[in-house]
């Protein structure tokens, strides 16, 4: 995983530091996502969970780039071991996982550093290197 960078403000007091250039911070959803969709409520499915076709390719191509891989899913702690078990068993590379996302969807992720959001609607692909066509907005422009 890439060294974060030490960063200061105009006094030289110290911020949040940031990851290098061309590093990315990976925030990736897993059901309905990466795999079938499974709801909190039927967990017994959850170790046997269909993987799309592709993904774990995509993804464990990020990890291999440097970028940090961080599975960020509205299964809860009580489900952690059947999750990282299932990671495990079908190859995914990852860093971490962030559970308890609150469900629902209709995100709206308010933060200091550069946010990117795709949302996903058929097949898993190198969506990501599409960014560069894309422009970006301020606050102000909406």
């Amino acid at each position: 995983m890439a060294d974060l960078l030490d960063q200061s403000d105009e006094r030289g007091m110290a911020m949040s530091p940031t990851l290098p250039e061309g590093c990315k911070n990976y925030l990736i959803d897993i059901d309905g996502t990466v795999c079938e969709d499974i709801p909190n409520e039927e967990a017994w499915r959850m170790a046997e969970a269909e993987v799309f076709d592709g993904v774990v390719e995509v993804i464990n191509g990020w990890y291999d780039e440097g970028h940090v891989i961080t599975f960020f899913t509205s299964r809860t702690d009580d489900h952690s071991v059947v999750t990282e078990e299932w990671l495990d068993n079908t190859g995914f590379k990852y860093h971490d996982v962030l559970y308890n996302k609150p469900r629902g969807g209709n995100y709206h992720w308010v933060d200091n550093h550069t946010v990117r959001a795709t949302r996903f609607t058929s097949k898993f692909t190198e969506f990501v290197k599409r960014w560069a066509e894309v422009e970006v907005f301020d606050d102000d422009d909406i």
